[in-house]
């Protein structure tokens, strides 16, 4: 039940205030975290996820008023852009943890900022955005947080991902885990290749058997056990 008007209130009465979490906060906007934003410099970490009325002005203010953010977390956020990413990426030089899960919007783009201009990202969640490319984990694999820093990669559901992006995340010595779960692209092979130079990595993928399974013998139709379930 929570509205602006509170928030109105702790910016400005509560400058020290270094963690918040809103999360499905449903009726919060722009203008009640714009507020928090000017009133509490101090901001390390906010949650945001679920609030799906906020736009890239709040990406702006996180930017001109809180340099020392560490955690981020926007995940079905779908308003924000590129264009909010990058002016945050180029004041938030401290970010560690960002969950972008269905920031479906954004494209290669932001992991280029992030690349350039946020050397200690740590966990970066992008499942779901269907935009990203190869190319755009090659700037990260590249990236200035890629080969001591970078722990975790979540790319569930991003198609258009191939073992291209592996390759490029194979010198990123610090990575424990990598999701890519319904990635069509990603192959066993390019899991493997990976494996043989990051061989503590937790993979998480999922290979769907061939449905309906090749039939053995004789006519009779056959089925396999989910449909028997089913």
């Amino acid at each position: 039940q929570l509205e602006d008007e509170a928030l109105k209130f702790i910016g400005a009465h509560c400058p020290e205030l270094v963690t918040l979490n809103l999360q499905t906060c449903l009726q919060i906007t722009d203008d009640g975290l714009i507020t928090i934003c000017r009133g509490c410099h101090k901001l390390q970490s906010l949650c945001a996820s679920g609030c799906s009325n906020i736009t890239d002005a709040i990406l702006n203010a996180l930017g001109q008023n809180c340099p020392r953010l560490r955690i981020l977390e926007v995940a079905r956020c779908s308003q924000l852009t590129d264009v909010g990413f990058t002016t945050l990426a180029r004041n938030c030089h401290e970010l560690e943890k960002m969950d972008l899960e269905e920031c479906v919007q954004i494209t290669d783009s932001t992991l280029i900022q992030l690349s350039i201009h946020c050397p200690r990202l740590q966990v970066l969640s992008l499942s779901h955005c269907e935009l990203i490319t190869d190319d755009g984990i090659r700037h990260l694999g590249n990236g200035a947080c890629a080969h001591d820093r970078l722990e975790v990669i979540e790319l569930d559901n991003c198609p258009l991902i191939t073992d291209a992006s592996l390759e490029h995340l194979k010198s990123c010595h610090s990575l424990e885990r990598i999701e890519l779960y319904d990635c069509q692209q990603i192959t066993r092979a390019g899991i493997k290749r990976l494996r043989t130079h990051l061989p503590n990595i937790k993979v998480h993928a999922y290979f769907a058997p061939v449905t309906p399974p090749p039939s053995v013998g004789g006519s009779r139709q056959r089925f396999c056990r989910c449909c028997i379930i089913l």
